[in-house]
């Protein structure tokens, strides 16, 4: 079993007609959530948005039979799955269906850790991440592919120390609320 950090970067939202110009993951510890592999980051630049996608299922054990063998972990999984899917099937490649698999979201716990509310769950809001992706499409149409990789690279370690403080946390929190369930 492999749990993976998964995020992808774009041009924009619109998966019909943005595209998706870095794939990144990492393997994960899963019973800490640490890294225990090196951070990948498949870039459109230095071939294109297929060739990253194909790289990924070509490098990845996603695509394998047992559902386990690549589990995604990641902050609002369900952008990385429609645009992957999108884009996949746009460039006739095989399909790619996180959200059809294991998989575990951490966006769920933001917006919990904010009380219920979306606004204010982002990434950014909640973690040492001190900015969104908003100016990657700007830095990719001037070429400005370094600060690319620093927010990407930035992102991961940002979203790493959130997974796995939580992988402490959630069992603490399990035993409390297991040890109140029989109290009542």
């Amino acid at each position: 079993m492999g749990n993976f950090y998964l995020d992808i970067e774009t041009t924009g939202l619109d998966s019909d007609v943005n595209e998706i110009v870095t794939i990144q993951y990492q393997e994960l510890d899963r019973r800490t959530g640490l890294a225990i592999g090196e951070l990948i980051i498949l870039k459109a630049w230095e071939s294109s948005e297929k060739g990253i996608i194909e790289r990924f299922l070509r490098e990845t054990s996603f695509l394998d039979a047992y559902d386990f063998s690549f589990v995604p972990v990641g902050y609002n999984l369900t952008f990385e799955h429609n645009f992957l899917k999108r884009r996949a099937e746009i460039h006739g490649l095989l399909e790619i269906d996180i959200l059809s698999k294991p998989f575990i979201d951490l966006r769920v716990i933001g917006v919990l850790m904010k009380g219920g509310e979306f606004k204010g769950s982002g990434l950014n809001k909640i973690t040492g991440k001190d900015r969104d992706g908003m100016m990657v499409p700007i830095w990719f149409d001037h070429g400005d592919y370094d600060k690319i990789v620093e927010y990407v690279e930035m992102e991961a370690r940002e979203f790493l120390k959130f997974c796995s403080w939580l992988y402490k946390r959630m069992p603490l929190l399990f035993e409390e609320w297991l040890s109140g369930l029989y109290e009542n």
